[in-house]
């Protein structure tokens, strides 16, 4: 029997871990992928607070995992397949555990295009991370879907490798910070596509071209490329819920402020839950918030 478990270990988890660590509760955190989470697709961070050059991910989420097994917490591998909201028992690939609070930390994925071609091509040209990726693309012609921050920062990534980087955007306007859009235009490598989607990926073997739709004049043409590097947004990785807590119209965790969620001793932190921010840094303050509850909870169920 825990007293804690914690679903995912992203900045989220390890946060919530470390917080529960603190407060000595036997806790433990199972995460299906990497210990990091999503956040390792992405090579650098550059607005965590208390690191003006910018930290690799790799070395922030080492940091963090180093913090968190120093104070005994335990993380497993294994994928959580269910939940019994009631009995607080959680359902893996390596067999049920029993805890008293349970902390739902498991993130997002993300989003595909849903076009023709694009399940085809997944891994022979359509990529979903620039980081893990982009060495196979030296000197190719990349295009980058979409226009927020990933996009930019990815795209900027890329050039270091590809000839030539092209952003599709279905607006006129990219979402990026102001300083990411500096760099992009800054760059001689890359390129906009912009108030236009694309409706397929093409080729035989690995991916040929795209075929991009103007939303101006309604046209669509084919263009040329080696590869798709695809960033429209995210999921709520919460399937394993199973509608077991309530959730807003995306399917994110409906929360509280103090990170409790509809059912008694489930609480959820992070990208998993809605919110108007997705970045590290609220992420670790959901996952303080969410330890900090839960262990007044497990207090609360001790009197």
């Amino acid at each position: 029997m825990y007293d804690l478990i914690i679903i995912g270990g992203g900045p989220a988890g390890l946060t919530a871990a470390l917080y529960a660590g603190r407060s000595r509760l036997n806790t433990l955190v199972l995460e299906k992928m990497a210990v990091g989470g999503r956040i390792l697709m992405s090579e650098t961070i550059e607005n965590y607070p208390g690191f003006p050059q910018s930290i690799s991910t790799v070395e922030l989420m080492g940091r963090m995992e180093e913090q968190v097994r120093k104070l005994g917490v335990k993380i497993e591998s294994a994928e959580v397949l269910e939940l019994d909201c009631l009995k607080k028992e959680v359902k893996t690939t390596n067999g049920k555990f029993d805890t008293r609070a349970i902390i739902v930390a498991s993130g997002a994925r993300a989003r595909k295009l849903n076009v023709p071609g694009e399940e085809k091509f997944t891994g022979r040209g359509v990529s979903y991370c620039a980081t893990c990726d982009a060495p196979f693309f030296k000197d190719k012609k990349v295009v980058v879907v979409g226009g927020g921050n990933a996009v930019a920062e990815e795209a900027i990534y890329l050039s270091r490798f590809a000839q030539t980087v092209s952003i599709i955007h279905r607006r006129q306007d990219l979402r990026a910070d102001s300083i990411l859009q500096e760099r992009l235009l800054a760059n001689h490598k890359i390129n906009f596509i912009l108030s236009s989607v694309v409706t397929e990926i093409k080729g035989a073997q690995k991916v040929q071209a795209v075929v991009i739709k103007d939303l101006l004049n309604l046209t669509e043409r084919d263009f040329i490329c080696d590869g798709v590097f695809i960033y429209i947004g995210y999921d709520p990785d919460t399937g394993f819920l199973k509608n077991k807590l309530n959730f807003d119209e995306k399917g994110f965790i409906l929360t509280d402020d103090k990170m409790f969620t509809s059912t008694s001793g489930i609480f959820a932190c992070g990208d998993c839950r809605q919110k108007s921010l997705y970045q590290v840094i609220n992420a670790c303050g959901d996952g303080a918030v969410a330890a900090d509850s839960a262990y007044k909870f497990i207090s609360s169920q001790e009197r």
